[in-house]
């Protein structure tokens, strides 16, 4: 019901909203190793999860000039792509620098409606990345200028026509299966595997877009338990289409339970040259059909050949930045994007 009364007040589509197309279009940014990933409904309103870096792109980098801030413009380039004009819904995942340091310029670029967070970060978020309490409290200096919503596992944002589920959020995850999910998992063998970092990626909210038939699950840099919890020892969340590797493609996603439970047509990673795309998980997702056809944002410098095939890394070096970007269709199908090679796949309804 809250999120529901959120829907009824929102602003009024205009008449070339209700002329826009019929497709669901997502955009996986180049970030370079963080996450930036903006959904465009039909009806052309934008839910933006997370910002990537601050500044120049790293983690000690600090907000500055917003014309020159690195991510920052390259999400002002796909929203712009898209034909949008502000940020309708940001969600931010969790307080790492990587997924919530732009938010500070991008907010100087584009209006943004309406934050969503699991509110506050941790004081031990501090001993394993430094700067992530100054970072915070510049994020939360923006946040203050919006709207703020705090969702628990199982609530539900409905924009128009689309359904987005909260699956995790502060450590929870979702009490109750929902529609579709598969039952008890055979592939589950606790404890699963533990998360790199312990403090702000477990805490990480995560969250299913639904378009009609068609599914995606992002949760960010959920790991450890929760993300164990979400597939065993019941599967909660069921099949997915499209799948965002939790954690950049980290070695600690993976967890084979996590593929038998969502089986994804697409699993997408979204590492930089030098941060993410972890051998062992390319590796796993290039050996088990669990995981579908995998996409990279980056070639993982330290995969060498466990790296799926260029025609499915937008990014082959650091002089380019290329978002891969799937179109779906309420049906359940959908194409994706190579922005670097240009060419389209496409992937039947089920």
């Amino acid at each position: 019901m809250f999120f529901k009364q959120l829907a009824l007040g929102a602003i009024a589509l205009t008449f070339a909203q209700t002329v826009a197309a019929k497709t669901l279009d997502i955009y996986f940014i180049d970030v370079e190793g963080g996450q930036a990933t903006l959904i465009v409904t039909p009806s052309r309103e934008t839910f933006l999860i997370d910002a990537g870096f601050p500044g120049a792109g790293e983690f000690q980098s600090k907000p500055g000039d917003p014309r020159q801030a690195r991510d920052a413009n390259r999400i002002l380039a796909a929203v712009r792509d898209a034909g949008a004009k502000q940020i309708d819904y940001l969600m931010v995942t969790h307080f790492h620098a990587d997924h919530a340091g732009g938010v500070a310029e991008l907010s100087q670029l584009l209006p943004i409606r309406t934050f969503i967070d699991h509110g506050n970060v941790l004081p031990d978020a501090e001993k394993n990345a430094p700067g992530t309490l100054a970072m915070f409290d510049t994020y939360a200096a923006a946040r203050a200028k919006g709207s703020h919503l705090k969702p628990k596992p199982g609530e539900r944002l409905l924009l128009r026509g689309v359904e987005v589920t909260i699956v995790s959020s502060a450590g929870a995850t979702l009490s109750k299966p929902l529609i579709g999910a598969n039952g008890a998992n055979a592939a589950c063998i606790p404890p699963g595997r533990a998360a790199q970092e312990i403090n702000e990626n477990p805490r990480s909210t995560g969250a299913l877009i639904q378009f009609g038939k068609f599914r995606f699950l992002d949760v960010g840099d959920l790991s450890g338990a929760p993300l164990f919890a979400l597939v065993c020892p019941n599967d909660m969340i069921g099949q997915v289409d499209v799948y965002l590797v939790a954690h950049h493609g980290g070695a600690d996603a993976v967890e084979p339970a996590t593929f038998a439970a969502l089986k994804p047509r697409v699993s997408i990673v979204n590492n930089g040259p030098s941060k993410g795309g972890a051998p062992e998980l390319l590796a796993y997702l290039r050996g088990t059909k669990d995981s579908g056809d995998a996409w990279q944002l980056h070639f993982s410098q330290a995969a060498g050949k466990e790296n799926v095939s260029a025609e499915q890394i937008a990014n082959l070096d650091e002089q380019t930045a290329h978002w891969i970007k799937i179109s779906a269709g309420e049906d359940g199908a959908f194409r994706v994007l190579n922005k670097r090679t240009g060419v389209w796949r496409q992937y039947p309804k089920r």
